[in-house]
């Protein structure tokens, strides 16, 4: 790890911060735009068969990414400790600390599988959606319900590269893992190969797959590579310790919860859209499609900023935890106002890309628009987030971002867009106008934590110096 505790000057501090985070960071890039270029995939090609299963793919997919969101959430922790443990140059001690990940997820894989398979018809159902959206989605659900175990084996394997600032393996299988999803989906929609046209739904199967594909992968990787043997991951294995689980959940629930409590708010408003017909259904996963992907950059140098962050800490050099921070912040609203700009300047071509039906694209249009002013809120909300795991501050991120999504912003977007109580409902867009309430509330909410806890961990720092 590059020491930045004598700089020359404010300036190249600056520049060899961002250096770093960028090398950390880039790489994490690649590995989520293709892991979440598998969703534009599914969505592109459910969409090139008709309306109707990218309504379907898009319910089933604000039902599965909010329980995938949870779990690798929780497995989350696994960065920051193993970052702060390398940072401290004890690399032989991360290795047990893996090992008990790996046992943590070996019970949520499984668990959020067989809820995602058992519970996806009684919440569409609950939800009124189109009966003629409701089989369709749950055969797409079951396909990635058994995907999601090798998800949460990878995901301790990838957070645990990730806290060694080995980015790479995540990068090099993502690309692969997308590479493969694009012709396992034409042969399970359109029926190649022997198997039967399964059509847009056939996508969750295909993705079911990938996700074991990369596990293995992963698993090559971390055991054949030199960078890792010090860890020594493999070399023998121990019964789960309470303990150390307990750790590893007590500061990767929260962060679970809090990811889970942004993604399902999106998830929410696409179930609470389904009842209004399939063509609104199909607009909003449109939009919504397109603003995961855009989120992934300012996501990616979260994750890098946990890394950074992580490791000072381990080191004992708080000031150089709390400039990392500040200059993924900015990194971040850099790329906002980029990713702004090309939304507004090119929402109805990006629209066009999913779909040709006149009215979905209008709607989708119409949304980017939404999306692109909820940009700068949404990157420095995520990027102090990411910073708050490096600090292993989870608990008050939790609870300010319950309180922002489903305290402020969801009721606002509720009574907007569904319900009549200050004026005439304008659906998704007024939906749409409460998720930037809710993220703009995060974002100040989490930024005013931030800096208390970069401030405390200074002062007890110096603390301990002095004593």
């Amino acid at each position: 790890m590059t020491s930045l505790a004598q700089p020359v000057s404010r300036g190249r501090r600056t520049a060899t911060e961002l250096k770093e985070l960028l090398t950390l960071a880039a790489p994490i890039m690649i590995a989520q735009l293709a892991t979440t270029a598998m969703g534009f995939v599914d969505a592109v090609m459910a969409g090139s068969v008709g309306p109707r299963d990218l309504a379907a793919v898009a319910l089933g997919n604000s039902i599965w990414i909010p329980v995938f969101l949870l779990m690798t959430g929780t497995l989350l922790a696994t960065t920051a400790k193993v970052a702060q443990r390398y940072g401290s140059g004890d690399q032989a001690g991360t290795g047990p600390l893996v090992r008990q990940a790996l046992w943590l997820a070996l019970l949520v894989g499984p668990l959020a599988g067989a809820t995602l398979w058992l519970l996806s018809e009684p919440v569409l159902r609950a939800m009124k959606v189109e009966e003629a959206l409701i089989e369709p989605s749950c055969f797409y659900l079951r396909g990635i319900a058994c995907g999601l175990p090798a998800v949460a084996l990878y995901h301790v394997l990838r957070c645990y590269s990730d806290g060694l600032g080995r980015t790479r393996p995540s990068m090099v299988l993502g690309i692969c893992g997308l590479m493969l999803n694009i012709p396992i989906n034409y042969v399970l929609i359109y029926g190649h190969l022997g198997f039967p046209a399964l059509g847009g739904p056939g996508c969750g199967w295909a993705t079911g797959s990938v996700m074991w594909f990369m596990l293995l992968g992963m698993l090559f990787w971390v055991n054949w590579a030199k960078v890792y043997q010090p860890s020594q991951l493999f070399s023998h294995w121990e019964l789960p310790q309470p303990k150390v689980i307990g750790s590893l959940v007590a500061v990767g629930l929260p962060i679970g919860i809090a990811v889970f409590a942004e993604s399902s708010i999106f998830s929410v408003i696409a179930l609470l859209i389904g009842e209004l017909g399939e063509k609104v259904v199909a607009g909003h996963q449109v939009a919504l499609n397109f603003s995961a992907l855009v989120f992934m950059i300012p996501y990616s140098l979260a994750m890098a900023v946990t890394v950074r962050v992580g490791q000072s800490l381990g080191a004992g050099a708080p000031r150089d935890a709390r400039f990392a921070a500040g200059v993924g912040m900015g990194a971040a609203l850099a790329y906002a106002c980029i990713s702004a700009s090309g939304m507004l300047l090119m929402r109805e071509h990006i629209a066009g890309l999913y779909t040709q039906d006149p009215e979905v694209l209008a709607l989708a249009a119409t949304l980017l628009v939404f999306s692109a002013l909820f940009q700068f809120s949404d990157a420095v909300q995520v990027t102090a987030a990411g910073a708050l795991r490096g600090y292993q501050d989870t608990r008050a991120t939790m609870i300010m971002t319950l309180f922002a999504y489903w305290g402020i912003g969801l009721p606002v977007g509720y009574s907007l867009g569904l319900a009549h109580w200050l004026q005439e409902p304008t659906g998704p867009r007024g939906l749409w106008e409460g998720l930037i309430v809710g993220l703009t509330c995060a974002a100040v909410m989490l930024c005013i934590r931030l800096s208390r806890s970069a401030k405390r961990q200074i002062v007890l720092n110096e603390r301990r110096v002095a004593a």
